[in-house]
């Protein structure tokens, strides 16, 4: 077996449960309990412990309790001892390793494959510090691929976590804002999309005082029968919008299926999501005290502005949600203060919050602002009305020819990328290119910017493209499609629907 075929980034991804797509499951009994074992192994190794314990908690996916009995086979036949969280959110499971209150615990895993489909399933895994790198995930499925393992026997109990780590998110509201129920008068909506964050209703939003009429699929259910529990997905954000609106909610959520991302509606109906998102905490945590907002390449020139207007420093840095919290990170260790990682796709992590990537800890921070707003007469999004947008913006995915380098000739074709903006009388280069190539066109070129990446982990080169005029969608789709048309391994179909 192909052991590091499983690694995911920072996490480990597979296929859980037969489908109707033809993919075999790799997430077998015999592999999930070797990884448990092998996680026990590295765990023992990087605490100089003899006898563990971890937490284990899973979110709603139908292969959940399977994946839990054999974790829970591997980590007790390891000699540690393991405490069953049940459905839980991913961040919780880091949470509950800082919480005195909770029976001390070395690591923690949760069973996740975020917004994925059905059949497919992963595990997180968190120590004390925070969740883990790739290089240690790659070390672990090593372990397992060896065999390697400690002996004993360990003891089970049952432990759930999450009505205490809601506990927490209201005692914070009620500190913000000094009232048992600032959300009192307001209706807040949610959608769980049938994944694990449907307690932020009962536990968080109603002891606050919210009406949270009109929320939906807030029922656990792994085969997400009603859309993909995701806030980058159309058809999600299209179903809460118009749920806010049918309600006359003053507020809308949507969450991922393990609530470690979120994203938002105002009480119009609009999605404040990616840009808008991002620049409305940006906002919050800026007039607080002024910083560095670090987020992933794909952000717009508006929000850039945006921030420097309220007194920050935007950086743009690599994609992955561990890539922009690192920097921010390197930043707060370097002495220059970064409140906020964020990526576009709703991965949100605050330097008051451990530095965890955290969809509720997300809301709620926007939630007391928005009660704050209320007590004098205004609007939330009074708060990003100065954010420039851009008039059209949008993302293709280009595939490869299968069985290429596709690593060695996206990389070609990025450094080409290069050498034609160094050479281009109406085209220049970003100045603040962290990953592939970014480059900004003339007005009568497409009044915007294009920029090429790769995947980083698929065999697909991502573009995203955003101009300041109407129109200008379609002229830097001609420029690129120029550009791309001598690389005959390049699927350019989906950019021809921009043409």
């Amino acid at each position: 077996m192909d052991w590091l075929s499983l690694k995911n980034g920072t996490d480990i991804r597979g296929i859980a449960v037969e489908n109707e797509f033809g993919e075999e499951v790799n997430l077998t009994n015999e592999v999930v309990t070797a990884i448990a074992r092998a996680f026990c192994v590295w765990l023992s190794q990087k605490t100089g412990k003899g006898k563990l314990t971890i937490a284990l908690g899973h979110d709603s996916r139908i292969s959940a309790p399977r994946l839990v009995a054999c974790m829970e086979e591997g980590i007790t036949s390891s000699g540690a001892d393991v405490v069953l969280t049940g459905l839980s959110s991913t961040p919780s499971m880091f949470m509950l390793l800082n919480d005195e209150s909770f029976p001390p615990c070395d690591g923690s895993v949760m069973l996740t494959a975020s917004h994925l489909p059905y059949h497919r399933n992963g595990l997180k895994f968190f120590v004390k510090e925070g969740g883990l790198e790739g290089k240690d995930i790659a070390e672990i499925l090593s372990i397992a691929s060896e065999g390697k393992r400690l002996t004993g026997q360990g003891s089970v109990i049952e432990r759930p976590y999450i009505e205490k780590y809601a506990s927490d998110l209201v005692q914070k509201f009620r500190e913000a804002t000094g009232e048992e129920q600032p959300l009192k008068g307001k209706r807040i909506l949610v959608d769980a999309g049938n994944g694990a964050g449907g307690f932020y209703v009962d536990l968080v939003l109603k002891p606050l005082g919210a009406d949270t009429t009109g929320s939906q699929f807030l029922e656990p259910d792994g085969r997400f029968p009603n859309h993909i529990p995701n806030p980058e997905n159309a058809e999600a954000m299209r179903s809460v919008c118009e749920a806010v609106k049918a309600a006359h909610a003053d507020f809308g959520i949507i969450f991922d299926t393990d609530v470690d991302r979120a994203g938002a509606v105002d009480k119009n109906g609009e999605e404040i999501n990616r840009n808008r998102l991002i620049a409305l905490i940006s906002a919050i945590l800026l007039e607080e005290k002024k910083g560095t907002i670090v987020t992933d390449s794909v952000t717009s020139d508006g929000l850039a502005s945006f921030i420097a207007a309220k007194g920050g420093k935007h950086l743009r840095f690599k994609r992955g949600y561990k890539n922009v919290i690192n920097e921010s990170k390197r930043l707060n260790a370097l002495g220059e203060y970064s409140p906020l990682a964020i990526e576009t796709s709703g991965h949100a992590a605050l330097k008051e919050n451990y530095f965890l990537d955290d969809g509720a800890y997300l809301v709620t921070r926007i939630l007391i602002s928005l009660a704050k707003q209320a007590k004098e007469h205004k609007n939330l999004t009074d708060l990003i009305a100065d954010l420039p947008c851009p008039a059209e913006a949008a993302e293709v995915r280009l595939t490869f020819q299968k069985g290429v380098d596709f690593k060695a000739l996206g990389a070609g074709v990025i450094q080409d990328f290069e050498r034609f903006a160094e050479k281009s009388p109406y085209a220049v280069i970003a100045p603040d290119n962290h990953e592939g190539m970014r480059v900004n066109f003339d007005k009568y070129h497409g009044d915007g910017w294009i920029l090429i990446r790769m995947s980083l982990h698929e065999p697909i080169m991502p573009i995203n493209l955003e101009s300041a005029s109407v129109g200008g969608i379609k002229l830097l789709s001609k420029e690129l499609s120029e550009f791309l048309r001598p690389y005959a391994f390049l699927n350019l179909e989906k950019l021809g629907e921009l043409l």
